[in-house]
């Protein structure tokens, strides 16, 4: 599909990861309540929890409205998908363990908001999981703190509360080279609607949304 055709920014906001309701034709998104949900027989349970088949099992896990806010942002941001959490300092941290374990660490700029920095200075170490704060966003200085424990690099698209603004093509490179992902909060960046992280190399976008 060429560009001209594809849908802007502003239609995404509104309709991206959803069709109108098939019972009802409902325009808005529905909100389900429910936990759980029924399974047409033991076999597609079976294949529902074996994760074979797509579907929904218990709300912990998802359902079909946080489905059509995870496509929406994953649609937002140009990325393959997308996991919704409790908040953004629980997305931090699911990004974080699905990565790094007791031993490892990660590389973080230290302009940070204050609550991801406080999750990094002292939550963090508690698991086992050290944060080597680089002062500032300097792509040289990051590179010179990655080791070979290093799991990621951590950094905001915008800074909170600096506004400063790193390079991220740059320092994707630094960790890609490295063999390691670049972690980008684009919180500030609008949903992707200021700055995509995704298209200057980022590899996972968190948000507080």
């Amino acid at each position: 599909m060429s560009q001209q055709h594809q849908p802007k920014f502003e239609t995404l906001q509104l309709h991206a990861g959803q069709e109108p309701d098939p019972t009802t034709n409902a325009r808005a998104v529905p909100i389900y309540a429910s936990t759980s949900f029924v399974f047409n027989d033991s076999a597609h349970g079976a294949r529902l929890f074996a994760l074979q088949e797509f579907g929904n099992i218990y709300s912990r896990i998802g359902n079909p409205t946080v489905d059509v806010f995870e496509k929406r942002i994953a649609a937002l941001e140009g990325g393959v998908a997308a996991v919704a959490a409790s908040s953004g300092q629980s997305a931090q941290a699911m990004a974080i363990f699905a990565l790094a374990h007791a031993g490892d660490n990660i590389v973080s700029t230290s302009y940070l908001y204050g609550g991801t920095y406080n999750q990094f200075k002292v939550f963090l170490p508690r698991l086992g999981i050290d944060v080597k704060f680089v002062n500032g966003d300097n792509p040289t200085d990051i590179a010179a703190a990655i080791d070979s424990k290093t799991k990621a690099v951590y950094i905001e698209s915008i800074g909170n509360p600096k506004y400063n603004i790193p390079d991220i093509s740059a320092i994707a490179e630094i960790a890609h080279a490295a063999g390691v992902p670049l972690i980008v909060d684009n919180t500030f960046g609008a949903g992707g609607y200021l700055i995509r992280p995704i298209e200057h190399g980022a590899d996972i976008v968190v948000h507080s949304v």
